[in-house]
């Protein structure tokens, strides 16, 4: 179903499926992600405005991570599951009121940009 029909509490509780660990995420799931990511980013919501930059930064490895996998075609075996929604997680940091605890997956990935 296309991002623009889920708003409120059914958008809520689609970032809330796709989240859920027994949901065999879809090509669906992923583009609905990239859309709501793309929507928070096109109405500079707060929530994204106050993230800092390096935080940004690793959203958007993440979202471009996404967005190739999907050029690709090679989505989601099962054990790859795990990986997406990871990876959602990192791409959507800060944009939704119920987020999934970062905590635990802070030290996955670290990005190390050359300074000017």
């Amino acid at each position: 179903m296309p991002f623009k029909d889920w708003t409120g509490d059914s958008q809520s509780a689609r970032y809330e499926q796709i989240f859920h660990p027994d949901h065999p995420l879809c090509k669906e799931d992923m583009l609905w992600m990239l859309e709501f990511i793309k929507k928070k980013v096109a109405d500079e919501d707060p929530e994204i405005t106050s993230l800092s930059q390096p935080r940004l930064l690793k959203n958007f490895y993440y979202f471009a991570e996404i967005a190739t996998l999907l050029l690709h075609s090679r989505l989601g075996s099962s054990p790859e599951a795990g990986r997406l929604r990871d990876w959602l997680t990192e791409a959507s940091h800060g944009m939704h009121p119920n987020p999934a605890p970062l905590e635990a997956q802070s030290d996955k990935f670290i990005l190390n940009f050359p300074s000017s």
